[in-house]
Order: C-alpha cells, then structure tokens, then sequence
C-alpha cells in the first residue's frame, strides 16, 4: 500500500513538472527554445518579429518582417509566416520555408540534427533529405527582400515588342 502511495505521489509531482515546463517554455525567447531542443540558432534568419509556441505540444509559429532568401550552401526562401512542431533535435510539420535545387525550389517539410557530433543537419524536402553542413546554420544569417514573392523574373521582352520592332522591313 506504501508503494502504491509512493508511485502515485511521484506521478503528481512529474505531471506537476511537466506543467510548470510548458508555461516556461512559453515565455522562453526562441534562441532559448531552440538550444534546449539540440537546434542551431540559424535555422531562422534575422528579422524575426516575433514567435509563439504551445509548450504542451510543441506547435510555433515565427513571423518575419517579410518574406525574404538567405544564403548557405544554397539559397533557403522563408516565407513572413513559418510555423511547425519543435521536437528535441527536430522540427516537423514544417510549412514557410523552400530550399532551392538546381534552379527549382522544393518546400522543406522537416528539419533534423541527428546526432549534433556528426556536423551535420538534414532538410527533408519530400523524397530527398538535403544534408548541410550544422556549422552553417550557427548563427542566424540576414535575409534579403523577395520580389514578387518567388516567381521568376523574366528579362525577355514581351512578344508584341518583338514583332512592333524587328522583322518589319522582312519581305
């Protein structure tokens, strides 16, 4: 009967804990929460304005003074408004971030540190994984105005000046 008292009151005192972590975790600073998830400070670039998160479940949101590009090995498109879920070396359910391949940009549906003495980090970009290097993303790199928010713009002229000034004098 002691013991069944002993373990019952243990179980009070963890969920206690776990409680009192959430509502920590909430007024944390996201450099804060990101150390204590094994994350690298870099993940997100500079300018961010502001961020939540649910300490029970680990859902965030960060918010971006607008949408922007930075460079590492390659280029990273983030979106005004990134949000996932923080999990200890991992972000899943990811959605505002884009990394670019081969001039085609692929939406970044997770992000992983497996094991933080390897160097190494891993995007999950739907049917690959793009491996960086964890040093890149130490510290938090500045990010550049998009355009038109990521559509390609074109230096060719529109048709119809084509055809307004060559071609004339063609018999």
């Amino acid at each position: 009967m002691l013991r069944i008292i002993q373990i019952a009151l243990l179980c009070l005192v963890l969920a206690a804990g776990f409680s009192i972590s959430a509502v920590i975790a909430e007024n944390e600073s996201i450099d804060e929460i990101l150390l204590a998830n094994g994350l690298p400070l870099g993940i997100f670039p500079k300018g961010v304005k502001g961020f939540s998160v649910n300490g029970e479940t680990g859902r965030f949101s960060v918010y971006l003074n607008q949408s922007c590009q930075a460079k590492y090995e390659t280029e990273l498109h983030y979106n005004a408004s990134i949000s996932g879920t923080i999990g200890y070396a991992q972000i899943s359910d990811l959605s505002g971030i884009k990394a670019q391949e081969l001039f085609l940009w692929f939406p970044v549906k997770g992000i992983r540190v497996d094991v933080p003495s390897s160097g190494l980090i891993f995007f999950d970009v739907g049917v690959v994984r793009k491996q960086y290097s964890l040093a890149l993303f130490e510290t938090p790199r500045d990010c550049f105005a998009v355009r038109g928010d990521n559509k390609v713009q074109s230096s060719m002229l529109p048709l119809y000046h084509i055809g307004q000034t060559l071609g004339k004098d063609i018999v």
